[in-house]
């Protein structure tokens, strides 16, 4: 079934209503085909997040001027420089080797639940990692994390409102959390851009 701008634009305002007017919600476009993107755009959704670059570079040939663009996936040294050319923000530096090859603006991403499995600074290497990266060049803005999965939202809260503290502490002023399922607790932690996916096409 192709998707609905009504339907898009109807859960956009509810959302952009929840996390009020200085939050910014980034639609997460993963699964967006590339045909159902204009929909995106005709629904009135203006920021926008991908995770591949093949995926990018595809979508951003055929609507680059319909949105603003960031990158939310992890990122590879090689695939730097062209996800550099095609976005605003990157919110996913954590390697020294892509931070290198990095000419968009970044945020650090800080692995604060310390699973393995996930992308990420430790904590404790924040401070070395952001003065590695700003002598490389790089124009880091703020951080980024992703709390482990939990079946409630509260869940997450401990985990958004360390990474505030982590900012607040460095004088970062923009930070990228929560998702379809704890965004409103991560705007009431302090998030200044959500990334919102399937909320927005439930009917």
């Amino acid at each position: 079934m192709p998707l609905s701008a009504e339907l898009v634009r109807s859960n956009l305002d509810r959302v952009r209503g929840e996390v009020g007017p200085d939050v910014r919600v980034l639609v997460a476009t993963k699964y967006v085909s590339l045909e159902d993107m204009g929909t995106l755009a005709e629904a009135g959704v203006d920021l926008v997040g991908e995770n591949r670059l093949q995926d990018l570079e595809a979508k951003h040939a055929r609507l680059g001027d319909s949105f603003t663009w960031h990158f939310i996936g992890h990122l590879q040294s090689r695939k730097a420089p062209d996800v550099s050319r095609l976005v605003e923000l990157v919110h996913s530096l954590d390697s020294s080797s892509a931070a290198r090859r990095l000419t968009a603006p970044a945020l650090v991403e800080v692995n604060l639940s310390r699973e393995d499995t996930k992308s990420g600074v430790r904590p404790e290497e924040l401070d070395s990692f952001l003065a590695e990266a700003r002598e490389l060049g790089v124009d880091v803005r703020g951080l980024m994390t992703m709390p482990p999965l939990a079946a409630d939202p509260e869940g997450s809260r401990p985990f958004f409102r360390r990474l505030r503290e982590l900012a607040d502490e460095r004088g970062l002023s923009v930070l990228s959390m929560g998702t379809s399922q704890d965004y409103r607790v991560a705007a009431e932690e302090g998030a200044t851009v959500v990334r919102v996916g399937s909320r927005l096409f439930e009917r």
